[in-house]
C-alpha cells in the first residue's frame, strides 16, 4: 500500500527535524504567537547570518522527532504555535533571541535543550548575557598568556641584572689592570 503524499511530507519533516535534534548542541522553542511577517522576515535574517536553524513546526512532529532521539524533556512545552531554533553556538543563538524578544515585546522562549539537558527560558537568558565564543576564547588565551609574559619579564630582568653585573665586573677588571 502506497504511502499518502501528505503524510510522506509529515514522515519527512519529523526526520528533518531528529537530525537537527541529533545534530546540533542547542535547540530553543519559542512561541510563535502575533510576530508581524516583517519581524519574522528580520529574525530569519539575523539567525541565518549566524549559521542558526530556525523554523516553525506543528507540536506533534516536534514531539516525534525528540521521542525518536529517546528525548521527552521538552514534551511540556509542545503547546501552541511553536519555533524551533538549533545552533552549535548556544550563547549566540541566545543572544539573538533574547534581543529579538526585547525589541518586539511580542514572543517568549519556551524552553530549550543544551547538550540534551532541559534548560529554563531563564537560563536561556542567562546564556544570552554571557560574552560572545570568540571573547571567551580570547579571555582563555590571555589567563594562558598572562604566566608566559610575566615569566619572561623576570626572566629578562634576571638577564638584564646579568648584563649589568658583567659588565661592571668588566669595567673594575679594567680599572685595576690599568
Amino acid at each position: 500500500m502506497e504511502k499518502k503524499p501528505q503524510r510522506l511530507e509529515k514522515e519527512t519533516e519529523v526526520s528533518y527535524l531528529q537530525e537537527l535534534f541529533k545534530n546540533n548542541n542547542v535547540a530553543v522553542l519559542t512561541n510563535y504567537r502575533s510576530i508581524t511577517v516583517s519581524e519574522d522576515v528580520r529574525l530569519r535574517r539575523q539567525l541565518r547570518e549566524a549559521e542558526v536553524e530556525y523554523l516553525v513546526a506543528k507540536n506533534t512532529l516536534i514531539k516525534l522527532a525528540c521521542h525518536a532521539n529517546d528525548q521527552q524533556a521538552l514534551d511540556p512545552y509542545l503547546e501552541g504555535p511553536t519555533a524551533v531554533a538549533f545552533s552549535q553556538d548556544p550563547v549566540t543563538v541566545a543572544k539573538l533571541l533574547m534581543n529579538f524578544i526585547k525589541e518586539a515585546k511580542k514572543t517568549e522562549v519556551k524552553a530549550g535543550l543544551l547538550a540534551n539537558k532541559l534548560i529554563s527560558a531563564a537560563e536561556v537568558e542567562a546564556l544570552a548575557k554571557l560574552p560572545a565564543r570568540e571573547v571567551l576564547l580570547a579571555q582563555v588565551v590571555g589567563m594562558f598568556q598572562a604566566p608566559l609574559a610575566g615569566f619572561a619579564g623576570v626572566t629578562s630582568g634576571i638577564l638584564r641584572q646579568l648584563v649589568i653585573v658583567t659588565d661592571r665586573v668588566r669595567e673594575q677588571k679594567a680599572a685595576v689592570s690599568a
